[in-house]
C-alpha cells in the first residue's frame, strides 16, 4: 500500500479491534505478539521502559511520567490507548505522534505474516510501537497496558519499573468478577527483580500485589504510604487550583500544579512521585523543577486530552472519559464540589458496561442528552435513555455526539455546566 489512509484503513477494518467490536477481538495469550516481535528482531529488548497497568489512572500516570522525562531532556516514547481523534496519538516520541510514513512502512513490512498470524489490532499496534521506539533509540518508553496485564500484548517487555494504579470493577468478563481476581491479572506485569509501585492502597488488593512481589523477589512500594496528596479548590467556583503534597517524613514538594484538575489525580500523583524517586536512584536525573514543570506542562508536552478536559469556560464545558463505576463515582464527587446554575450531561456508553450500576451513580438533578458513538459497540441512545429513565434520570435523545453537544450549548446559559462523559468514543467525537 502506498498511502497512510490505506494503511490506517487496513489496521481498522482488516484487523480485529477490541474498542470497535469488543470481546471478539480479545486474544487470551501472548503467542502472536511474541511471533511478531521475533519477526521484528525483538525490538522491545532494545530500549528501557516503564510499564503501567491499572483500571483507572494509568493513562494520566503515563502522560505525567512522559512529560517529566521530556522536561528533563530525555527522548521519551509513549504508548497509550485508545486514541481520541487520530490513530497516531497512540504512539508518540516527545509528544509528537508517529509519522504517517512509519505506519505505512510497518504495515507493508508485516503484511506477509498476517495470513499466518492473524494478529489483532492491538497486537499489531503494540509491535509497531516497540519497533518505532527501538529504531528511534528512545532513552525511555512509557508503556500503558491495553487491558489487564498478564495476557496483555505489552507484557513481553521487561521494564526497569512497573506501576499499578487503582483497581476497580471493569472488563469483568475477561479479568474476573472480584477486585482480587482483577488485581491478580494486573499483577502479571510484575517482573522478576523489577521494582513495582502501587499508586493506591486498597485493602482488597494490597495482599495480592505483596504476594506476587515476594514471589518475584522484587521491591514493592505503596505510594500513598509515602505521599499524601489533596486537592485544593477555589472558594468561589469550586474548581481545583492545585494539589497539596506531603511526604512522610519530609517532601521536596509542597504543591503540584497541573492542568489535569480531576479530583482523581490525587490518587495518581503519589504513584508518579514515588516512581520519580525510584527512577532518580537508577541514574535518571529528574530534579524538582523538572518534576514540577512536567506536571504543569503535561498537556503541552504530551497533547493529553479527555481527563476533566475543559473545552470552554462560560458556560463551562468539560469532557471526561470516565466509563466505569469507580471513574463515574470520582467524577460525580468532583461535580458535587462545583458551583453552577444548571447541569447538562451529554452521556453515551458501550454495550458491555454494567450501565445500571453506573446510572445509579449519576445526578438526578441534571438534564441528560443521550447519544451514541459511531462504533458497533455503542449502546443505542434510545436504549440508554430508557434505562436512565428507570433510574430517575430525565432527558432527550440526540444520537450523534457532536449534535448532542450543539443541543446542550443551545440549552445552556452563563453560569451553567455541560459535562460530556460515559465513553472514550463519545469524548473523542466531540473533541
Amino acid at each position: 500500500m502506498n498511502s497512510y489512509q490505506e494503511a490506517e484503513e487496513f489496521l481498522f477494518k482488516q484487523l480485529p479491534m477490541f474498542h470497535r467490536i469488543g470481546g471478539a477481538a480479545y486474544k487470551n495469550n501472548l503467542d502472536n505478539i511474541k511471533k511478531l516481535s521475533e519477526f521484528l528482531d525483538n525490538p522491545e529488548k532494545k530500549f528501557k521502559s516503564i510499564h503501567v497497568a491499572g483500571t483507572n489512572g494509568k493513562g494520566s500516570t503515563c502522560h505525567f511520567l512522559a512529560s517529566i522525562f521530556q522536561t528533563a531532556g530525555y527522548k521519551t516514547g509513549l504508548f497509550t490507548s485508545p486514541h481520541l481523534k487520530s490513530f497516531r496519538e497512540r504512539i508518540k516520541i516527545n509528544g509528537i505522534p508517529i509519522e504517517e510514513s512509519e505506519v505505512v512502512e510497518f504495515v507493508n513490512l508485516c503484511k506477509s505474516n498476517l495470513e499466518i498470524l492473524k494478529p489483532s489490532f492491538f497486537e499489531m499496534t503494540t509491535a509497531l510501537a516497540f519497533d518505532y521506539f527501538a529504531k528511534s533509540k528512545v532513552d525511555i518508553a512509557i508503556i500503558e497496558t491495553g487491558m489487564g496485564g498478564r495476557l496483555d500484548s505489552t507484557n513481553i517487555i521487561t521494564p526497569i519499573l512497573s506501576v499499578i494504579t487503582s483497581i476497580s470493577m471493569d472488563h469483568t468478563e475477561f479479568l474476573g468478577d472480584t477486585l482480587k481476581k482483577i488485581a491478580n491479572e494486573k499483577s502479571g506485569i510484575i517482573k522478576q527483580g523489577v521494582p513495582v509501585v502501587i499508586s493506591v492502597c486498597q485493602k482488597e488488593t494490597d495482599d495480592v500485589f505483596s504476594s506476587v512481589a515476594a514471589e518475584k523477589h522484587c521491591d514493592i512500594y505503596f505510594a500513598e504510604k509515602n505521599y499524601k496528596v489533596e486537592a485544593v479548590r477555589d472558594a468561589e467556583d469550586g474548581v481545583i487550583v492545585y494539589f497539596s503534597v506531603r511526604k512522610l517524613p519530609v517532601s521536596p514538594f509542597t504543591f503540584i500544579e497541573t492542568p489535569l484538575t480531576g479530583i482523581y489525580q490525587s490518587k495518581n500523583i503519589p504513584g508518579v512521585l514515588k516512581s520519580v524517586e525510584i527512577l532518580s536512584k537508577m541514574g535518571f536525573f529528574l530534579n524538582k523543577r523538572d518534576v514540577e514543570n512536567g506536571f504543569a506542562q503535561v498537556i503541552k508536552n504530551t497533547a493529553f486530552m479527555g481527563r476533566w478536559y475543559m473545552l470552554q469556560e462560560n458556560p463551562l464545558i468539560v469532557c471526561d472519559v470516565a466509563h466505569n463505576e469507580d471513574g463515574i463515582n470520582h467524577l460525580m464527587n468532583q461535580v458535587s464540589l462545583m458551583k453552577f446554575t444548571k447541569l447538562i450531561i451529554v452521556l453515551g456508553m458501550v454495550k458491555e458496561k454494567e450501565s445500571q450500576k453506573i446510572l445509579k451513580l449519576l445526578r438526578k438533578d441534571a438534564f441528560y442528552i443521550f447519544c451514541e458513538a459511531s462504533i458497533p459497540r455503542a449502546k443505542p441512545a434510545e436504549e440508554l435513555a430508557e434505562e436512565a429513565r428507570r433510574e430517575g434520570l430525565n432527558g432527550i435523545v440526540e444520537k450523534k455526539p457532536s449534535d448532542a453537544l450543539k443541543l446542550a450549548k443551545s440549552k445552556a446559559g452563563s453560569g451553567d455546566f455541560i459535562l460530556i462523559t460515559g465513553s472514550t468514543f463519545v469524548v473523542g467525537e466531540v473533541i
